[in-house]
């Protein structure tokens, strides 16, 4: 099955996730979709310091919003932050450094943010990391399923109080199309059984955001909450990270401006808002969460038990426990709150 996965998500890759993917869906786009300004509304960014993050941040800040760039580095932050002020002419760009593989720390920020800021437009999760070898962050999580997941949800459900005061709220995951060969192991999120394989261990990771992306949506009716695939960048990211496919995908990869197309839309575009919360999308489209005959559905007692796993290591964090428990020895049956 895993071949199969993999051979059929392959090939619907060459033809769609490529930059002749990216030209092809694109002449179908409304070119006054972006004719917009959103002076008044502000926009968290996290991982803005590069690759799509940073392209994305970038195009925020021309139509004249306000830019939250979550970043780990500083130097490169406020490089970052520099070159957008100075290209963009909009100075309402600021900095907040942090760690998203550092889940207390995510959390300790996103309760200062929201106690000092007033509200909160668009918040847009697109840090991420692949790494190749199992490492535990200070919380004792694994750090891609930390950084990936944990993350994503603390910062957000820490988030969604100020967003609901805010107009026109929307949640925006950066996901990947890897999570096409994986269903949600409910009994293993970090990978802990068997050989660890970094990019398997990544898959696993965005398929979990688009399940949470799904509950999140059915949860807070007030948010618009969507998660997407940017189809094959030529990031640094990438390069780093998967150096094989990046050199066997050489001239084909898409531009990084390309890849944060949907981002951007999804994050500005009136219209966005108004399709349906919770879905997937490439190229400015819902798509299927599910490549055919592939077997990655989710039983609704596994989407239970992903989300009560959140929520209990979320708690425990929060709780100061020196030692977070392995998923597997925590107690699933508390009453989910979300």
């Amino acid at each position: 099955m895993s071949l199969y996965r993999n051979a059929v998500w392959f090939l619907n890759g060459i033809q769609q996730y490529t930059r002749k993917g990216y030209e092809t869906a694109s002449r179908h786009f409304d070119s006054h979709d972006l004719d917009v300004s959103v002076v008044g509304r502000s926009f968290m960014v996290t991982g803005a310091n590069s690759g799509i993050g940073r392209v994305t941040a970038m195009a925020i800040a021309k139509k004249g919003g306000t830019v939250h760039m979550v970043c780990r580095n500083s130097d490169k932050a406020e490089e970052a932050r520099a070159d957008i002020i100075r290209e963009s002419g909009n100075t309402e760009v600021h900095v907040h450094i942090v760690d998203m593989s550092e889940t207390r720390r995510v959390w300790e920020f996103a309760e200062t943010f929201r106690k000092e800021y007033t509200s909160l437009n668009v918040l847009i999760n697109n840090a991420g990391c692949m790494l190749h070898n199992r490492e535990l962050n200070a919380d004792g999580l694994e750090k891609n399923f930390a950084t990936n997941t944990m993350g994503v949800y603390v910062l957000t459900r820490t988030l969604i109080p100020l967003m609901q005061k805010s107009r026109d709220p929307r949640v925006i995951t950066v996901s990947s199309g890897g999570m096409l060969v994986q269903n949600l192991k409910a009994d293993d999120l970090q990978s802990e059984k068997g050989h660890f394989d970094g990019v398997m261990a990544y898959a696993q990771n965005k398929r979990q955001q688009v399940v949470l992306t799904r509950q999140w949506a059915k949860a807070n009716p007030v948010i618009h909450f969507s998660v997407m695939h940017s189809g094959w960048v030529d990031t640094p990211a990438v390069s780093t990270s998967m150096p094989e496919f990046h050199r066997m995908m050489e001239g084909r990869l898409r531009t990084m401006e390309e890849g944060a197309d949907t981002v951007i839309w999804l994050a500005l575009c009136r219209a966005a808002s108004r399709t349906r919360s919770g879905q997937f999308f490439q190229d400015r489209k819902p798509v299927l969460v599910h490549l055919p005959l592939a077997w990655t559905r989710s039983s609704s007692e596994d989407i239970q038990s992903f989300m009560a796993q959140l929520e209990a290591l979320a708690n425990a964090i929060q709780s100061k426990q020196p030692d977070i428990l392995p998923s597997s020895s925590l107690d699933l049956t508390k009453p989910l709150s979300v």
